[in-house]
């Protein structure tokens, strides 16, 4: 029996998809080995109006050695794909931009692990993208260049997909900000129907999104400064407006961080609010059949001297002081409180 090796859904090179542009045309799609054709004349430095964009599963393992040998990408690009970024960045290396964004898995559950990298590599006539597991940015790219969709150069496809991270976290946020109102709702009406666990997780998630989503600030101001000479105005200018989007999305984020903090204490407050008024009752209880119990237990030691045991009466003054007493420690049990 023969088993097929596995190529992680891309071909025996690794890569995923493949696309070649012509100014204001939409995306065709090629394979490998057109891509190694056409990658001749848009590489690094082309002032080509084809441009092309590649984008590979580096989990085969074909994928590197083969990127090595035909794109000609810096050593900067293949140095970020072993290991996780602490933020998104984009910066310049070489006569290419470098960009190394963290985005959320494709099946994104709201757990603090669904995030991973993606890496690419820009310049005039070739983007190269990169990731060992399927995110959501990267695939709705995929589907609005097969829907048609027209780019004028691989920077605007980075812009592009720089939009939509920013618009997956307003989508996750505004769902995190459903799951804080209803959560602040039972709070504030005094009902328990939110696990703190469950409060948690949500902030873990929004928080480590936020950590690794962020753009760093100095490498981004450093590129939309100075950027390449072959990086057109429209380019610049749509880089930075991706930039602020994914700034006012990221703010967003940290606010709502807050929020579910506070929610956390009001809800802790509550939790010991109710907990305190348990162990009140309990501590009345254990009050009020204190007398009882001490009186029951002097009078069952079977020992000569019992006080009223030969009483005809004697049980009746027993109930009655009894009851006295008990009356006595509730009073002052309530007064206390």
């Amino acid at each position: 029996m023969i088993i097929p090796a596995s190529t992680y859904g891309s071909d025996e090179t690794g890569l995923v998809c493949g696309y070649a542009f012509e100014p204001g045309e939409a995306g065709r799609a090629l394979d490998s080995a057109e891509a190694v054709r056409l990658a001749k004349t848009c590489g690094p430095g082309s002032q080509a109006g084809t441009f092309l964009w590649l984008h590979f599963n580096v989990s085969n393992a074909a994928a590197e050695p083969w990127m090595r040998r035909h794109m000609g990408l810096p050593e900067d690009f293949f140095e970020s794909l072993h290991g996780p970024s602490p933020s998104t960045r984009v910066e310049q290396s070489a006569d290419a931009l470098l960009a190394v964004l963290n985005d959320v898995l494709f099946d994104f559950a709201y757990d603090a692990s669904h995030v991973s990298t993606l890496t690419l590599s820009v310049t005039a006539g070739l983007l190269v993208s990169a990731r060992s597991k399927p995110l959501h940015s990267i695939d709705r790219l995929r589907e609005d260049v097969r829907s048609g969709a027209r780019f004028r150069s691989p920077a605007h496809i980075l812009a592009h997909l720089l939009h939509l991270q920013a618009d997956g976290l307003v989508r996750i946020v505004r769902d995190s900000t459903l799951r804080a109102d209803t959560a602040e709702d039972n709070v504030l009406a005094t009902r328990i129907q939110t696990s703190r666990a469950d409060l948690g997780r949500l902030r873990r998630v929004l928080v480590r999104l936020q950590r690794l989503l962020a753009p760093e600030p100095a490498t981004l101001f450093r590129l939309l400064s100075r950027p390449p000479a072959w990086l057109q105005e429209a380019d610049v200018q749509e880089l930075r407006e991706a930039a602020e989007e994914f700034s006012t999305s990221v703010a967003d984020c940290a606010a709502l961080v807050e929020r579910v903090k506070l929610i956390q204490e009001e809800l802790a407050g509550l939790i010991d609010e109710q907990n305190n008024r348990s162990l009140f009752i309990l501590t009345v209880v254990t009050v009020l059949a204190l007398p009882f119990n001490v009186v029951a237990g002097l009078f069952g030691m079977n020992v000569g001297g019992i006080p009223f045991a030969d009483h005809s009466a004697g049980f009746w003054l027993i109930v009655v002081f009894v009851s006295l007493l008990t009356a006595l420690a509730g009073a002052l049990a309530l007064r206390r409180r």
